[in-house]
């Protein structure tokens, strides 16, 4: 589903972000991606968002290398690909529903698809007694949920939860966890890059670890070791 061959991204002559990066994800799988600050996590992400382009080597989705693609077939690479942030980037002017439905909107949804998905995906991050408040109104879990909700609302093949429960406490960390899970049980793949050794050992699913822009280990059920 998505490879990465040999990719290397250089800022500087003497200094890469991420060096001779080679690994593949298959569909449905439940990777964690972790490593300290600076050592390539964010860069390998903006790899698969297309938002950077490698230096060499290249980043493949299905049989496409997404850095060659034209304009329009970026946009519907990124359309099966919903990411989550740390955070949550909501519209803080529009209410939960108009959140999600803004989502389905900008991708040229008709109306009666989305007053039938909106719910369907709060109902799934029980929030859906929340449909009518706006962000502020709500706890940092709910917003993530909120977050969550709208990068699935569309069905993406894939999606790519970055450093998602770092604003949050153990209790919404724990909750936001098991929505993933959920999510990666119905097919979707996610891609989770992670600080949280709790949450790494607690899932027992493959983990990916980067050391100064390399891959050091890439463990099938892997912990957190660092």
């Amino acid at each position: 589903m998505i490879h990465f061959d040999q990719v290397t991204k250089q800022y500087k002559e003497d200094a890469s972000a991420i060096k001779d990066i080679t690994f593949s994800v298959e569909p449905g799988e439940f990777i964690s991606i972790v490593g300290h600050s600076g050592a390539g996590k964010t860069t390998l992400i903006k790899m698969l968002l297309a938002e950077e382009r490698p230096t060499d080597g290249a980043v493949f989705f299905e049989s496409a290398n997404i850095h060659t693609l034209h304009k329009r077939a970026i946009n519907d690479f990124r359309r099966r690909v919903g990411v989550v942030f740390q955070d949550f980037r909501l519209l803080p002017y529009k209410t939960v529903y108009e959140n999600i439905a803004f989502a389905m909107e900008a991708a040229g949804k008709p109306d009666e698809d989305i007053q039938a998905d909106v719910p369907y995906v709060l109902e799934m991050v029980d929030l859906l007694d929340k449909s009518e408040s706006f962000p502020h109104e709500l706890s940092g879990g709910e917003k993530q949920r909120v977050a969550i909700a709208r990068a699935i609302v569309n069905q993406p093949d894939i999606i790519v939860a970055d450093e998602p429960t770092g604003n949050l406490d153990p209790l919404n960390t724990y909750d936001i966890v098991q929505i993933l899970k959920k999510i990666n049980d119905i097919g979707t793949t996610i891609i989770l890059t992670t600080h949280n050794k709790g949450i790494i050992d607690s899932l027992e699913k493959r983990v990916i670890t980067m050391e100064k822009g390399k891959i050091v280990r890439d463990d099938k059920k892997g912990r957190y070791v660092l």
